[in-house]
């Protein structure tokens, strides 16, 4: 009779051996043990928040903050208002800055990595001196200069700078612009704007079709520009042109009415968009230097100028190898936000991960949330990134 052989007659040993089974077997126990860890630190956070007296909870979201908010255009929010108010207005501050600064620094990216490659000797080391000098220098410093210059370079309220024909006033307290009122039937222009984005969309998919089965070319842009403005403009006027406007008027020491952007914000938002800016448009350069040059000849052989070559040809493939490291770029700024504590604008790390922090004695939970909400944020950049380079990505046969 045979005798079965010690390896053959374990199965643990036989799965050991097994390369498939012994790589899930060691991601198990890796989980495990990370999951071990991380309960034991849980653990030993709760025993130590016990010992001083404190309780880990998240009832303290309810209590009344207690602190003023100079900027919060969204949601209104007064010192009676409770800490989770307070960090939903920090939050939307955040997502402002984040999403104008990524629009300005992506275009000003854009002109000065064209800049770079400019065939005039002066516009080419200006450039260059810029971006060399920004890219050197602490963002931080440049969000406290450029705070200190909208400061001090700006007259007083009382002298405030008439840029708009008494509607808009610029002044060291802000830039105050008319703010609109919705009246009723404004909900229906708002689904008209919709709807004639949609149909738009729906255009473009359907004239690009057309133009790969048939090479008939439509115009796609006066068509899209006149959906989404007379739709919407017909709605308008047909609802009674229910918009107004509330102009902010001198009042005392500071302007009422409207709306303001604060200096804070327009210090840190300037400062992150031209500082991430340098760094995209070595990037841009990177780009487009990328793409071959005989496809810029062969553009000047079919009779196309500079400007068209750089916008249909050059610009379309250099995408590709701009897209990836682009997303980085806004994470950064993302992120940079943080520091505009320093400058006294209230995002969420100056309202829930400072103050509230410091009132509440909360710090564990406090900076759990600030952490998880910018990791949401950089995750949900990342995957919109990854979507558009899948859709401007090179299809191979």
């Amino acid at each position: 009779m045979a005798q079965t052989s010690p390896s053959t007659a374990n199965p643990l040993l036989r799965l050991w051996r097994n390369e498939d089974s012994r790589g899930v077997i060691i991601q198990i126990l890796t989980m495990v043990v990370l999951c071990a860890f991380i309960a034991v630190i849980a653990r030993n956070v709760v025993i130590n928040l016990a010992n001083v007296g404190k309780e880990f909870s998240f009832d303290f979201l309810m209590w009344p903050a207690a602190y003023d908010i100079g900027f919060s255009p969204f949601i209104e929010y007064t010192n009676k208002s409770t800490h989770l108010r307070a960090a939903v207005v920090g939050l939307l501050n955040t997502l402002l800055v984040a999403f104008w600064g990524c629009i300005l620094a992506t275009i000003l990216g854009f002109i000065l990595g064209i800049m770079r490659l400019s065939s005039n000797w002066l516009i080419n080391k200006i450039s260059y001196v810029f971006l060399e000098f920004v890219r050197n220098v602490p963002v931080l410093i440049h969000i406290l200069a450029i705070y200190s210059l909208v400061v001090t370079l700006l007259p007083s309220a009382k002298e405030a700078l008439d840029i708009g024909g008494g509607a808009f006033f610029l002044s060291n307290r802000g830039f105050y612009v008319p703010s609109p009122v919705f009246e009723p039937g404004a909900g229906t222009v708002g689904i008209a704007i919709l709807v004639a984005i949609v149909i738009v969309i729906g255009f473009r998919r359907w004239a690009k079709r057309v133009q790969d089965q048939t090479g008939r070319i439509y115009p796609v842009l006066w068509v899209s520009l006149a959906l989404l403005i007379g739709l919407p403009g017909i709605t308008f006027l047909a609802t009674g042109t229910p918009l107004s406007w509330e102009i902010p008027v001198l009042k005392g020491f500071n302007f009422k009415g409207g709306m303001a952007l604060k200096p804070e914000f327009l210090a840190l938002w300037l400062a992150l968009s031209y500082y991430t800016a340098c760094f995209i448009a070595e990037i841009v350069r990177a780009g487009i230097l990328a793409v071959s040059h005989g496809q810029t000849e062969a553009a000047h052989a079919l009779g196309l100028r500079n400007n068209r070559t750089l916008q249909l040809i050059v610009i379309p493939q250099a995408l590709r190898v701009i897209v990836p490291p682009l997303c980085s770029q806004y994470l950064n700024l993302t992120k940079n936000s943080s520091l505009a504590i320093a400058i006294g604008y209230m995002d969420i790390t100056a309202t829930l991960g400072g103050i509230s922090l410091m009132q509440t004695g909360k710090e564990m939970e406090t900076m759990i949330i600030v952490m998880g909400v910018y990791l949401v944020i950089s995750l949900t950049i990342s995957s919109f990134m990854n979507w558009f380079n899948q859709r401007i990505k090179l299809t191979e046969r």
